[in-house]
């Protein structure tokens, strides 16, 4: 048996089979439904349902509160229906929609930024014109391994990709990336996908938060921002653990010596040799230290899950809106399969 369920805004109904996910369905169907993670952690898909009965798996509190859930708000990824139904993607205050391409692209340079994070830089030799917005991902696959999301650190100007593919202790891919990828190596990459991608209309403060590789998607907007000459402040904080760690440095010093509305701030969260003069702390806490009042900014946050959590919570707490808090979580495959396991 199988179940149609109708897009609010989509011309015709989608059909879902027994077991299968609205948004599975709806994206094997040509259906640009918005969404990150797939696995009911990032809450890009939220939606409201309209009409009809749904059970939804096991997801994060993050990405769906009670409070959201009892008001009739679903995941779209979690979300198995089990009669006819009618569901509704939320509202964007602006709306943009990039064709998704599968492209197949060749590795033109591969640089150490830190450690265990690589630079990987990639050359489209089919399947574009590729357009995305700034803050989106792609998914990538590299010989034999499996397919792995990874935010575009170039702005949607650039005609050369950049990924920032941090080696992740028991990752195949990344490990794949940080010992045996080369350049001239083909990589198949889709996308893109997501939806914390930079709002250009905006013109409130930017609160920029990058832990880690999330710096790429963070790098994308900012220096997108400062291309189309948004003049307000952009405040960018880099979070990691110790010096070794903190990468571009010298990069986004150099921005700000051209575009004073940009304002730097590194911060280790391990003080160590070498940090002297340097913020030291959580990301949260370095912003709740400089801002009172969020009201009327847009954040945009990327990295590991704990971080994006604590900095939502802040924000939330210091006045700002949860629709001008645009968050992209980097989960690991372990983080994604725990929410499959048996509570």
């Amino acid at each position: 048996m199988n179940y149609s369920v109708k897009i609010a805004g989509w011309d015709k109904p989608v059909t879902v089979e027994v077991g299968q996910t609205i948004l599975d369905a709806a994206i094997s169907q040509g259906v640009p439904y918005p969404h990150g993670c797939r696995s009911g952690n990032c809450g890009a898909c939220k939606s409201r349902l309209i009409s009809g009965d749904v059970e939804m798996s096991p997801y994060s509190e993050f990405a769906l509160t009670q409070e959201e859930k009892a008001s009739g708000l679903v995941l779209a990824c979690r979300s198995v229906p089990w009669e006819n139904a009618e569901i509704a993607w939320l509202g964007e205050d602006e709306t943009i929609v990039h064709p998704v391409r599968r492209m197949m692209c060749r590795v033109t340079a591969l640089d150490d930024m830190t450690h265990d994070i690589k630079r990987v830089r990639l050359e489209i030799r089919s399947g574009g014109p590729f357009s995305f917005s700034a803050g989106q991902y792609c998914s990538l696959t590299f010989s034999g391994q499996d397919a792995r999301d990874y935010s575009m650190a170039n702005t949607p100007e650039e005609t050369e990709l950049e990924f920032h593919v941090r080696h992740v202790p028991g990752g195949a891919s990344s490990a794949y990336v940080a010992h045996s990828l080369s350049t001239g190596d083909e990589v198949l990459v889709e996308g893109p996908y997501g939806t914390s991608w930079l709002r250009e209309a905006h013109r409130g403060p930017i609160i920029a938060l990058a832990g880690g590789s999330g710096l790429a998607p963070i790098k994308s907007m900012v220096e997108r921002a400062l291309n189309l000459g948004m003049a307000q402040d952009i405040h960018l904080y880099v979070g990691v653990r110790g010096e070794r760690d903190l990468y571009l440095e010298d990069h986004f010093k150099a921005l700000h010596e051209t575009h004073s509305n940009l304002k730097f701030v590194p911060v280790l969260s391990e003080a160590g040799p070498g940090a002297s003069g340097r913020r030291v702390g959580f990301l949260h806490e370095a912003v709740a230290a400089d801002f009172t009042d969020l009201d009327g900014c847009k954040a945009y946050l990327a990295g590991p899950p704990p971080m994006v959590e604590a900095a939502t919570a802040m924000m939330l707490d210091r006045g700002a809106r949860r629709e001008d808090i645009h968050a992209d979580a980097f989960y690991t495959e372990a983080d994604k399969a725990s929410l499959e396991s048996p509570q």
